[in-house]
């Protein structure tokens, strides 16, 4: 009886401390960058030519990167009437660095749908987690999948905040 209470203690104790360095670990993440991007972030968004780097537009854009993995944002570069909000999924690579996907779907002046557009862009966070730099590019596709553009694009991030 007094060894089954032993080995128990001992277990107790034994998930404590993993439990323990699992939490730790974590934390770690955090401090390394792994939560810092949740938020929402103004950024100004530059469309450019994939060949020279020309910038070809440049807009404002919000967009809220939610705790779990997922973000939803809008975009002034194209008429809300003309395309929906950006629904999408976030992950934290490593250090300061992160990716995002998201996908809007896009109508013509009649309101019919006419396809859609995913982008996806690395970030990177400065060190005070308060401002990004992104870039990627942008697929065009028709309803039916098949992909009919692409561009690319870069962004400046400002954590919209009180």
């Amino acid at each position: 009886m007094k060894k089954n209470l032993i080995n128990m203690v001992r277990g107790t104790i034994m998930v404590a401390v993993v439990t323990l360095i699992a939490a730790g670990g974590c934390v770690g993440q955090e401090n390394k960058g792994g939560g810092r991007l949740e938020g929402t972030w103004d950024a100004v968004v530059r469309i450019k030519d994939c060949a020279t780097g020309n910038v070809l537009n440049t807009f404002a854009s919000i967009a809220s990167f939610n705790q779990g993995g997922t973000s939803i944002g809008s975009t002034s570069g194209i008429p809300q009437a003309a395309r929906t909000p950006e629904h999408g999924v976030w992950r934290h690579l490593n250090g300061n660095l992160y990716e995002f996907k998201f996908k809007s779907f896009n109508f013509n002046p009649t309101g019919q749908p006419t396809g859609y557009a995913i982008i996806q862009h690395t970030v990177e966070l400065n060190e005070t987690a308060d401002e990004y730099y992104s870039s990627g590019t942008a697929r065009f596709y028709l309803l039916n999948g098949t992909q009919v553009g692409q561009g690319c694009s870069d962004a400046a991030g400002t954590r919209f905040d009180f």
